[in-house]
């Protein structure tokens, strides 16, 4: 690790050739070129401005929701961990949230502030930005149903600002046709009983750790629920609970959990998530569509 100021005069890190098996919650992944955490929005405007225009960029929080193959990202990746994690009440039914602040903490601000409607922010296991870039949900919630607007960024470090109406925002999918980051977005909830709702939530997270593999090495749910229906059931209906390539393998808990029974490579679970997308289309006749983002390079190895 090396400061990025000894080197592009910024204030942020910069790491290069760094394993991104340290960056996702699988636990997997090679090597990405160069890794920046920016200090805050004026430090990675002037980073991203500093990049030549073809060198390719990405942004990554918690890595709960990436598969990095294991040959690894050629190019910058920028990382939101602990950083951009600023969260403020800028009415009394308004919050300003940095893309770098974790989920379940934005939960905890609503309710503190006797905020509701935030709870299920709860049950998204990673960073604002991610939650943003795929209208994550959890606890029958979603998060644009509560958005009002956000801050975006561009490669240059231009700064926007956008309402839903500039986005096509479905079911765990937001299109816009710009290279646009989220860096930002102020959050409309209703004022009500905070202490109910933390007890609301309290409640969901218990429900949750008896049903879902929480404290091992997973991405959540790997594919999203078909209309009328639920991807764990289709799953578990083919008899795939168990099933394992390597050592990745399906969750005996919850059977949309793949998790990473010790040193399963990139391509084990890549391969175990086509290996059930297909099992299901051909026994349930249902063409399961996946949440995971997977990126980077096949390894040569």
């Amino acid at each position: 690790m090396m400061a990025a100021s000894n080197v592009y005069n910024f204030r942020g890190t910069l790491q290069l050739n760094e394993p991104m098996e340290k960056h996702t919650s699988w636990r997997v992944g090679g090597l990405v070129d160069k890794l920046y955490t920016p200090t805050d929005i004026d430090d990675l405007a002037d980073y991203l401005n500093s990049l030549s225009v073809d060198e390719p960029v990405m942004f990554i929080g918690l890595g709960s929701n990436l598969l990095v193959r294991d040959g690894g990202i050629r190019g910058t990746a920028i990382s939101l961990k602990g950083s951009l994690s600023e969260v403020s009440l800028i009415e009394e039914d308004i919050i300003r949230a940095g893309a770098g602040i974790s989920c379940a903490k934005l939960s905890r601000f609503c309710h503190r502030n006797n905020l509701l409607g935030g709870e299920f922010f709860a049950g998204i296991p990673g960073l604002l930005g991610g939650a943003l870039a795929m209208n994550a949900g959890a606890f029958g919630g979603e998060t644009w149903s509560v958005v009002k607007s956000v801050t975006t960024i561009d490669r240059l470090g231009n700064i926007y600002k956008h309402t839903a109406d500039d986005f096509e925002i479905s079911y765990r999918s937001v299109k816009s046709g710009r290279e646009e980051w989220f860096v930002s977005a102020d959050i409309q909830l209703e004022i009500g009983d905070g202490e109910k709702a933390a007890e609301n939530v309290k409640k969901l997270l218990e429900k949750r750790n008896q049903t879902q593999p929480t404290g091992l090495p997973s991405c959540g749910s790997v594919f999203k629920n078909p209309e009328g229906d639920y991807a764990a059931r289709l799953i578990e209906a083919c008899g795939l609970k168990g099933y394992r390539i390597g050592d990745a393998v399906v969750s005996e808990k919850h059977a949309n959990f793949i998790i990473n029974d010790g040193k399963a490579t990139a391509a084990n679970i890549e391969e175990l998530i086509s290996f059930i997308k297909n099992t299901v289309k051909q026994k349930q006749g249902v063409e399961l569509q996946s949440e995971v983002r997977i990126v980077g390079e096949l390894s040569d190895e």
